[in-house]
């Protein structure tokens, strides 16, 4: 997208620097023996000014449609987007993702006065030769087919909120009930909308539930204004903690207050769906990076148990068999041998999460827990990273590691994520990750799936690219939406 902008903003430079600076000084310079033969049929018998011409049709036109772009460009800048520019009431609703989201709808101007400015073109008379509008027809078909089936769909889709919590770091959890027919794979996502928000803005979120759960489930982080006003909605539909529950803001259906409606569009492609094409999985996510590798792991959980019990089941026929048939029988009781039917090409997955605040790690500890718990084969490896606290061979965190190691030990949990999984502290080294997984699966194809700040992945795709060149295991990387 940043590439197109920049084209743009190239294009329109030259093409409007070409008429104001060039083309203009020309004509009103021309002499008369040239402008009477070649310019009084389209200009008139007297020669315009620099000033009519820029009132003309064209020039007004072309000046608005530069205003409008520049509006939008200038809101979407990282600057006024993420509100990192502080203006005093009223002007602050010029920053923010709301200002950058309406103001990108300039387009719609946009486009009508660019077929004005085609339509008075200058020097060509003839309709067909106005080829503006032909070049316009196909993306704005492409634009109103793509919202006219987002509005058919959010309508045929149409979901019941389950519940709802509000964790620490300002993170909304909605769970939602699961539409007929609604098929999807893990690592996509979906576009939500909240009318009692907006009326017209529809956001992505990755779908943390796995295909196999009854519900559809998503994790919205506070980031922005539009999810601030939605968690400030659903915060005042929430019931306060009650005595022996957690500290947690809850609605179910049983709450009292009406809980807001959703609209859902869905699924979405992202890269992180293929992840079956894959022999092993590196799965990295910072902070809410985590969202769309939490139903990759669920559905790898669920894979596992659907192959143990596979596997159980075979072996109960199998024992049944030889008993009704006898020893006698050798050659019968033979065929019927147990046999694990692989769900999925992966046989190995490794999640990575990497965040500064421990608070965070209250967002998934159930499905954590769950996976320990489940995964008795160990396919399945997490990785908690706290870098808000110095790296365990630090003398400043020696202490906190000592007692982390002994409450693991004694009760099997970690005393900073509250979970199973054993909580490393700094950032991991990526070299010794990517190493230990060429050693330990030599010739395996790896699926490096990563969701976070663009610097990391940087950082993971060169790392990708130098162990490719160097050992037989070949890592392809992806980079999912943040």
């Amino acid at each position: 997208m940043q590439t197109i902008a920049a084209a743009i903003v190239i294009g329109v430079i030259l093409h409007a620097g070409n008429h104001l600076v060039c083309d203009f000084p020309r004509l009103i310079n021309s002499s008369d023996e040239q402008y009477r033969a070649y310019l009084s049929d389209d200009f008139g018998e007297n020669k315009p000014s620099y000033a009519k011409l820029a009132r003309g049709a064209e020039g007004v036109t072309g000046i608005l449609m530069v205003i409008s772009m520049a509006i939008a460009f200038t809101l979407a800048t990282r600057w006024f987007r993420r509100s990192l520019i502080k203006f005093p009431k009223p002007f602050d609703r010029l920053t923010g993702y709301n200002a950058f989201w309406y103001s990108h709808h300039l387009f719609v101007i946009v486009y009508v006065l660019l077929i004005i400015h085609g339509v008075f073109l200058y020097l060509v008379h003839r309709w067909y030769k106005k080829t503006t509008w032909m070049y316009l027809s196909v993306p704005v078909l492409l634009y109103a087919g793509e919202r006219a089936l987002r509005f058919f769909r959010s309508g045929f889709y149409t979901v019941r909120l389950l519940k709802v919590a509000i964790y620490p770091g300002n993170v909304l959890t909605l769970q939602m009930s699961k539409p007929p027919q609604f098929r999807y794979k893990s690592g996509q996502y979906m576009f939500v909308q909240c009318p009692a928000v907006s009326l017209f803005e529809w956001h992505p979120f990755s779908i943390t539930s796995a295909p196999g759960d009854d519900y559809l489930s998503v994790h919205i982080r506070q980031l922005g204004d539009w999810t601030q006003e939605l968690r400030r909605v659903f915060s005042e539909a929430c019931e306060g903690p009650v005595a022996g529950k957690s500290g947690l803001l809850r609605a179910d259906e049983t709450t009292t207050k009406s809980l807001p409606k959703l609209l859902i569009d869905a699924p979405y492609g992202a890269p992180a769906q293929d992840y079956r094409k894959y022999d092993v999985l590196l799965l990295v996510g910072l902070g809410i990076g985590a969202t769309p590798f939490i139903s990759i792991l669920k559905d790898l959980l669920n894979n596992i148990v659907k192959m143990e019990e596979q596997a159980d089941s075979v072996l109960d026929i199998s024992r049944t068999s030889d008993l009704s048939i006898g020893s006698s029988d050798t050659s019968t009781s033979n065929k019927v041998s147990p046999k694990r039917k692989k769900a999925v090409r992966t046989t190995n997955a490794y999640f990575y999460w990497v965040t500064r605040e421990q608070s965070s790690f209250d967002w998934f500890k159930g499905v954590m827990n769950e996976v320990a718990e489940l995964d008795q084969r160990g396919v399945i490896e997490m990785h908690n990273y706290l870098t808000s606290v110095y790296e365990e061979g630090d003398a400043r965190s020696t202490l906190i590691t000592m007692v982390q190691a002994l409450n693991h030990a004694k009760n099997g949990v970690d005393i900073v994520s509250g979970t199973r999984v054993r909580t490393h502290f700094a950032r991991p080294n990526w070299k010794k990750v990517l190493s230990k997984l060429c050693s330990k699966h030599c010739n395996a194809r790896i699926g490096v799936f990563y969701c976070g700040a663009p610097v990391l992945a940087k950082e993971l795709g060169k790392l990708c690219y130098d162990f490719n060149q160097k050992s037989s295991t070949k890592f392809e990387f992806h980079k999912e939406h943040f």
